[in-house]
């Protein structure tokens, strides 16, 4: 389960933005992750606050996720598609052609602090 390095990477970047700005609890963070990155929101939850609860600076932080849908573009034809749905081919010209415009994201966009 990758998941839980990935809740051990934020959370050293969170501890190392508390310590910069002198924060003392993190109240909320707000992580954007792509639907194609391969992280399983849930488990990513699940292992986020087993693991926040032994750090004091983020007892009962919540955390939140937006989820960025995958979107792929078509040189050929122009035209934006989910990828989700139809993978590598367009589905409007059926071109091999495309690459991804977004949806593997993972960023940590906000946090809130007390």
């Amino acid at each position: 389960m990758h998941e839980l390095g990935v809740v051990f990477h934020v959370i050293d970047q969170i501890e190392e933005l508390a310590k910069e700005n002198d924060v003392n609890h993190v109240e909320r963070i707000t992580l954007q992750i792509g639907t194609v990155t391969g992280i399983i929101p849930d488990y990513l939850v699940d292992c986020f606050n087993w693991a926040a609860g032994k750090h004091e600076l983020l007892k009962d932080c919540r955390l939140e996720i937006e989820k960025i849908e995958a979107i792929t573009h078509c040189e050929d034809c122009g035209e934006n598609y989910n990828t989700i749905i139809y993978g590598k081919v367009c589905p409007h010209c059926k071109s091999e052609h495309t690459y991804l415009l977004q949806g593997n994201e993972f960023m940590i966009k906000e946090m809130e602090v007390v």
